[in-house]
């Protein structure tokens, strides 16, 4: 499997309060999509974690030999410091 020279993908947001919204995210060092984000809050203690769901897209038709372009994530909690 090639990969190509990518670090980032565009996660997108599916629910809760930043539904809708698109972020850039680097890749895990191992080269696969990030398991989960916890995405600063519009407060300094607090954070909405995201996690991962099945929804995928790559750039081209040949997803077997990229990384994807897109990963969608669903809000699971508020985190609170």
């Amino acid at each position: 499997m090639a990969i190509t020279s990518t670090t980032t993908y565009t996660a997108k947001l599916t629910d809760g309060p930043l539904e809708g919204t698109t972020i850039a995210t680097e890749f895990l060092d191992a080269g696969v999509p990030r398991p989960r984000l916890e995405i600063p809050a519009g407060t300094s203690s607090k954070r909405y974690l995201y996690v991962r769901s099945s929804g995928i897209e790559f750039a081209s038709d040949d997803s077997s030999d990229e990384r994807p372009s897109a990963v969608e994530y669903r809000y699971l909690e508020a985190i609170f410091d």
